[in-house]
């Protein structure tokens, strides 16, 4: 009967120093031995290091295994030896085919709280975590208005009710401040290319209607009109040219001192940097004016900007538009037209938006995500950010701080 071959499992832990990983493989290297799986982290300066080796069938394993214990005695290191069945490896193996999922947890503060409740949803679904990488960069103790903590899990398996996991995982973002998201661990979710986003209180942390209308005298009636529009007793388009109708007489100048003193939304100039330097293309698709829209063009260095249009006479609001109106739908079509025009695949889109409007084409996107959205436009949208600010989209495209912060 011929010999079975012997597979190992060797776990090392101890202080972090250099060299420690190439001393163990110069020992194994002795030996010939295949390498069948190996893993290695480092938190906080401690060590853990799993190799999975096969031993040659024409050696024996009790000399490798005591060079090893030798040389980590040497180094100050724990070492654990377990065997490993050649059933339980070939089990192992057919695993290897189950689907694969990130979960990416984003909130200014990660506490245990956070994440058990987030880990017993992932246990309840029958799925296993097989890595944790914290993406963001060391967290500091002296509790910074602008800290971030994103970690990203690694998930293997098929969820036993997907819309079940979706809606608790809503519920925890609810209840413990935490955005999670849940993504197929595919080609596409590292091979973005086109970033699409909505503009008002999206890119910037303002209503340009509303600025306007403060300006013009008219807040209140454009305020009553946008209320109506928002519990369906008007149509988009129809309270669109509503309130457009009431700028009428505002001098265009205004426009300009709007524009100098709309505030970015958080992270937004970190974002669209990263975007740049990474070569993805950008869109802003706007029911709000393309004025403003290509103001930030310039600002934030856009690709593409599509918006409504005023009609300015004698350097005054006529109180009309120019051309169609960019309501939901046509956000939708101009996110399809510009991927057709790029070559770029709809699940290498990203969508952005915080309103109803927005939700055609965060559906059509690859990615979709409501941004400081309302309940009901977070529930219909795939992923939802609420928690910080707008460069979380990286985190959700993979990206981690030293990436990033250049």
């Amino acid at each position: 009967m011929s010999k079975k071959s012997e597979i190992i499992l060797l776990n090392i832990s101890g202080k972090d120093k250099p060299g420690q990983t190439l001393a163990l493989t110069e020992v194994l290297a002795q030996y010939n031995v295949n390498i069948l799986d190996i893993g290695q982290a480092v938190i906080h300066q401690d060590l853990g290091l799993g190799i999975l080796f096969e031993v040659p069938v024409e050696a024996e394993s009790s000399p490798i295994l005591k060079d090893l214990l030798f040389k980590s005695y040497e180094m100050g290191l724990t070492v654990k030896f377990t065997p490993v069945t050649e059933e339980k490896y070939e089990a192992w193996v057919t695993r290897q085919g189950k689907e694969r999922f990130i979960v990416t947890l984003i909130s200014r503060k990660l506490t245990a709280q956070k994440l058990s409740a987030v880990a017993r949803e992932i246990y309840e679904q029958k799925l296993n975590i097989d890595v944790i990488s914290r993406l963001t960069g060391r967290i500091p103790l002296d509790g910074q208005d602008n800290a971030k903590s994103v970690v990203e899990m690694s998930l293997r398996g098929q969820p036993v009710d997907m819309e079940a996991m979706k809606t608790r995982f809503i519920e925890i973002s609810g209840s413990t401040g935490i955005d999670i998201a849940f993504q197929k661990d595919n080609i596409f979710r590292r091979n973005r290319r086109l970033v699409c986003f909505d503009m008002d209180s999206t890119l910037i942390q303002a209503e340009v209607i509303d600025e306007l209308a403060r300006k013009a005298g008219v807040y209140e009636e454009v305020s009553g009109i946008t209320e109506a529009a928002m519990r369906g007793e008007i149509e988009f388009n129809e309270s669109f040219v509503k309130r457009v109708a009431l700028l009428k007489g505002l001098d265009e100048g205004v426009l300009k001192e709007v524009a100098e003193a709309l505030p970015l939304t958080e992270g937004v100039e970190r974002l669209f940097k990263t975007l740049k330097m990474y070569g993805y293309r950008t869109a802003i698709l706007s029911g709000g004016f393309s004025y403003f829209g290509n103001y930030l063009k310039n600002k934030l260095s856009v690709d593409y900007v599509f918006a409504n249009e005023l009609e300015i006479r004698n350097g005054k609001l006529t109180g009309r538009h120019v051309g169609e109106i960019v309501d939901g739908d046509k956000k939708a079509e101009l996110l399809k037209l510009i991927a057709f025009k790029e070559d770029i695949h709809l699940e290498q889109v990203i969508a952005v938006g915080d309103g109803s409007n927005d939700l055609p084409m965060i559906r059509q996107a690859g990615l979709g995500i409501a941004f400081h959205a309302k309940p009901k436009v977070k529930a219909s949208a795939q992923h939802a950010i609420s928690t910080i600010g707008l460069d979380a989209i990286l985190y959700l495209m993979g990206f981690r701080d030293r990436e990033i912060n250049f």
